[in-house]
């Protein structure tokens, strides 16, 4: 008994192609028993979130965050790009700015950290962070305070986010 666009006995279209999530490889698949605690960070997985407390009292298991893994492995969720005329001049109140916002989300989320500065060949400076947000969020603080120019780039693929942020004079 053949239905409305092909659908036989009205279970739907059998020909649909499923899209394969990509998976984070620093996302558990499963979440820890509570309490975990991490012995890199000292964060805490309890109620379901990673979140900054004190280590509960009795049987406590350990495993590494995701931030930690990722700052073990190097490998950044997001990377913030800063370059222009205007960066040279202005470059400790902005990295000021960077770490002030990196500062307010840590407090509230463990995952969300910054994992290293540096100066590229090309003069421009390197942000890399363990979260996807943060770079963002970041980059258009910048753009506030500072005006220039925004574009964020997000590959699924890769669960990389990169942000660059330009100002010339």
């Amino acid at each position: 008994m053949s239905g409305k666009d092909g659908d036989v006995a009205g279970r739907g279209r059998g020909d649909r192609l499923l899209k394969e999530e990509i998976h984070d490889p620093y996302v558990a698949r499963s979440k820890p028993r509570e309490p975990t605690a991490c012995p890199g960070c000292g964060a805490v997985f309890h109620k379901g979130r990673w979140q900054w407390a004190d280590q509960p009292g009795g049987s406590v298991h350990e495993m590494m965050c995701p931030a930690c893994e990722r700052i073990r492995d190097n490998m950044p969720a997001g990377i913030l790009t800063l370059s222009g005329e205007f960066l040279g001049k202005h470059r400790d109140e902005i990295l000021k700015l960077i770490h002030n916002k990196v500062e307010e989300e840590k407090a509230e989320h463990p995952m969300k950290r910054l994992m290293g500065i540096e100066d590229s060949p090309e003069g421009e400076l390197i942000v890399r962070f363990t979260d996807l947000h943060l770079p963002r969020g970041a980059g258009e603080a910048i753009e506030r305070a500072y005006d220039g120019e925004l574009e964020i780039q997000y590959t699924k693929e890769s669960n990389l986010v990169r942000v660059y942020w330009n100002r010339d004079e």
